[in-house]
């Protein structure tokens, strides 16, 4: 879940009373929290807009005063959050507003403020309520006096962070939503068949139920002894072991090792065949011997491994492998990371521009920058973090997983890894091998299958680590701890007053609360920051991966094992991370800033492996420093302008192809406009040719009635009219003819009617008679003495083959009937 970054808000204290607030004198009175007027109505309805799905409003409170950023404003319970909603904005403070899984500790404060001389003793103690979570955050709300808004917004936490079943968890209430979350069964079987080199077959639900996922190459095989979660109860339900090792010798192995976590293959190498196996702490008995050059690698100390033993567990034996060497990391356990988390935020807090106390952080006001704005230069010294020790822990994994990626890697050496339990820093220094191992696993498709594999799958137990209830119904306590030493460290919180805490439990060091995901998530970004070109995800995906892990928002993290969270129902009840995580991406595509801009699968498609001197680790201030000190964590000014770069790279081509699609539509439509075009000029061609033809054969036929002495006249109307006239005395004869209309194709159409009327007149004998065809027509004519009948005669009816002509138009066209032709001899 993307995590706002804060935003500040405008201090009600002049900055240049700074120097005076570090003294102490009147440093509160100038919140003047009093003066502050209630709201009369309830606001919760007013920032429904802001509610996620299924979340309520459980408790509220006015006038709170969100002494981080000096911002008054109302704070709400929500059954998923603490939300704080500024007065002035109606906007969320992200500094405010945090997920009650991610709280750690929250209690009631009272400071007691060194009042002047002249002042009264009216104000001289503030009602506060510290909140600290597991995110680097500490943040201290200031409530009204005699309001008793405190107790209410106490009370609610009390219930909501506690919660008495894991099914009243809030992943539970909201339900799979759009984000469904399907078997991560399948997607470990497929992780499986991938590194056998069987990645062609895949994975089913089917497969699963009926067990034909056994499958095998020449060295390893996949096996389905822990299929009911009977040989170990945290480990997945299929395991890769070794091919020549029978399902018989596994039972028999588990019973020698700590909580039957046996030795199982976690990686394998594709061309040479080394194996990266995990495994608890082993007990007294017999082992299991391999042929090849094994390392075995023991995360923890080597004096914390000889007092194991008097316990039961203990270290390796070389006596009992063939070419075998033991390597001890000297990495500490769950208590020590806890403590020295503490102590980072701690220091961050004191030093930081939003410091909780809201008076004595040296960048409260400017002026002064952490290193110069130089962020190597502010973390090359682990004292500069307040001997906190928490970049020597994350150097030390970092190291040791170094250290066994160059073993499988040159050697081609096998190398077993395991701690007590084989939960902590074994899954942390296995799935960082595998990082830097294998570039699939560099990729966001890969990050989920190392995250479900070496983690998930192999039984880290989230719930206790993370802090929430498990199957058993036990939870970490959310204890309402004094937090008297997250204020000790800093000389000027105890210049301005005191803290008094009203209740004291006890400390973390009963618990098994640790941030050992949280560490291994900063060693994955350091990674990123030795070899940029090398992730597909950027660190802000990683910010934003970590908060959703720690929210527990999505069901994916919860319990402690498959084998819980299968009896649990999560995968059915409750939405999937990974599938959030997907769709925030793709809002914006590859310009999205979970992206790496630098990423180049190319330039590192094998492994990574940090040398030595490259392994020494800086505080990764997108996490570390977002609460404390927003304007340093903020990404690279290199980074940020690529970035702007990108996304301004991407608007312009989304507007190229944009510009691209409307030229191609244009050039589709000039296509059939031009197609179009040209069928017209055809369809014209084809009108000229025939009406070019039709003026023809009208010439021709004005010139062959006029040869018979007949007047021709073409009129335009509906019908053509052929007018006759034997004598000029007689009324002519009009005969009506409606020739067929042609198609465009030179057809006929026998039911159109045309438009040209021709007017045919029989001139008189004398007329006739005095034209050369008449003379011929008088000499040949057998009814002659009678008077010429045209057109009554046989000749009109016979046609004109009395003279022997023809119906050929081009001819009469061609060569005129007057040119001799029927001339007399």
């Amino acid at each position: 879940m993307a995590a706002p970054r804060p935003r500040r808000s405008a201090s009600v204290r002049d900055p240049s009373d700074g120097r005076k607030r570090l003294d102490g004198a009147g440093s509160w009175d100038a919140l003047e929290w009093t003066k502050i007027v209630p709201v009369t109505r309830s606001i919760s309805h007013v920032g429904l807009e802001f509610l996620l799905e299924a979340e309520r409003v459980v408790e509220e409170g006015h006038g709170v005063v969100l002494v981080n950023t000096d911002e008054a404003g109302t704070l709400f319970v929500t059954n998923f959050r603490l939300l704080f909603l500024s007065d002035g904005t109606r906007n969320i403070v992200s500094l405010g507003t945090i997920p009650l899984a991610t709280i750690e500790r929250f209690n009631k404060m009272v400071v007691k403020v060194q009042s002047a001389p002249r002042q009264t003793d009216k104000s001289s103690s503030r009602r506060l309520l510290l909140i600290i979570g597991k995110d680097m955050r500490i943040i201290v709300f200031g409530f009204r006096p005699q309001t008793k808004q405190r107790r209410v917004i106490f009370d609610a936490l009390s219930r909501c962070t506690k919660p008495a079943r894991i099914w009243d968890l809030y992943a539970f209430t909201c339900g799979p939503s759009k984000f469904s979350n399907p078997n991560p069964k399948v997607r470990l079987l497929n992780e499986y068949f991938r590194l056998l080199g069987k990645g062609f077959h895949c994975a089913s639900m089917r497969m699963i139920e009926d067990g034909s996922f056994t499958l095998s190459n020449d060295l390893l095989r996949i096996s389905d002894t822990n299929s009911n979660y009977t040989t170990c109860q945290s480990y997945p339900f299929a395991l890769i072991v070794p091919k020549n090792i029978s399902d018989e010798e596994v039972i028999q192995a588990s019973t020698f090792r700590a909580r039957c976590r046996i030795p199982v293959v976690s990686w394998c190498h594709p061309g040479t065949g080394a194996v990266l196996a995990r495994s608890s702490q082993p007990l007294v008995g017999l082992m299991m011997n391999m042929r090849r050059k094994l390392y075995i690698a023991d995360a923890r100390p080597r004096k914390n491994a000889l007092a194991n033993g008097a316990m039961g567990g203990g270290s390796e034996s070389s006596s009992n492998y063939f070419q075998s060497e033991i390597v001890f990391f000297g990495i500490d356990n769950i208590h020590a990371m806890r403590e020295s988390f503490a102590r980072l935020r701690d220091y961050l807090d004191t030093h930081g521009a939003a410091s909780s106390d809201g008076m004595s952080s040296f960048l409260r006001h400017g002026g002064w920058t952490w290193g110069g704005r130089n962020l190597s230069s502010m973390s090359a010294s682990v004292s500069t973090l307040g001997d906190s020790g928490w970049l020597i822990h994350v150097q030390s994994v970092l190291a040791g997983s170094a250290w066994i990626a160059a073993r499988v890697a040159l050697e081609s050496a096998s190398v077993l890894v395991h701690c007590s339990d084989g939960w902590d820093r074994t899954s942390q220094l296995v799935s960082l091998a595998n990082l830097m191992l294998d570039p699939y696993y560099r990729t966001f498709t890969g990050f989920q299958a190392l995250v479900e594999k070496d983690w998930l799958a192999f039984g880290h137990p989230f719930s206790d680590r993370v802090g929430m209830p498990s199957i058993s119904g036990t939870s970490f306590e959310l204890t309402r701890q004094s937090s008297t030493g997250s204020f000790s460290s800093s000389p000027m919180r105890q210049s301005s007053g005191s803290l008094t805490p009203q209740a004291s439990n006890s400390s973390h060091a009963q618990t098994n609360y640790s941030p050992i995901f949280l560490q291994w998530v900063d060693c994955v970004s350091q990674l990123l920051r030795m070899y940029p070109f090398a992730f597909e995800f950027s660190s802000t995906f990683l910010v934003d991966f970590l908060d959703c892990v720690l929210s527990c928002r999505f069901g994916n993290f919860l319990c402690n094992s498959e084998k819980e969270r299968l009896q649990c129902g999560v995968y059915e009840a409750c939405g999937c991370l990974w599938a959030y995580l997907a769709d925030v991406r793709s809002s914006e595509g590859s310009s999205h800033a979970h992206y790496n801009l630098f990423y180049d699968p190319l330039k590192h498609n094998g492994r990574v492996l940090p040398p030595a001197a490259a392994l020494a680790p800086t505080l990764w201030p997108q996490f570390h420093l977002r609460w404390a000190c927003p304007s340093e964590s903020q990404a690279g000014e290199l980074e940020a302008e690529s970035r702007h770069m990108a996304i301004k790279f991407s608007e312009l081509q989304k507007a190229k192809e944009a510009a691209e699609k409307k030229a191609k539509e244009y050039s589709m439509a000039m296509e059939t406009l031009n197609a179009e075009l040209r069928n017209e000029k055809q369809v014209s061609s084809s009108a000229m040719n025939l009406a070019k033809r039709a003026s023809k054969e009208s010439a021709a036929i004005k010139r062959a009635i006029q040869s018979l002495g007949c007047r021709v006249n073409f009129t335009s109307s509906v019908n053509c009219s052929f007018d006759f006239e034997s004598n000029p005395t007689e009324t002519p004869q009009k005969y009506m003819h409606s020739p067929p209309r042609r198609n465009s194709d030179g057809t006929m159409g026998p039911e159109d009617k045309s438009d040209l009327s021709v007017s045919i007149t029989v001139v008189s004998e004398d007329v006739v008679s005095s034209s050369p065809l008449g003379r011929v027509c008088e000499t040949l004519c057998p009814l002659r003495n009678g008077g010429c009948r045209w057109p009554d005669a046989a000749c009109a009816q016979l046609g004109s083959q009395f003279v022997g002509l023809k119906a050929n138009f081009d001819a009469f066209d061609r060569l005129s009937i007057y040119d001799g032709y029927f001339q007399s001899e």
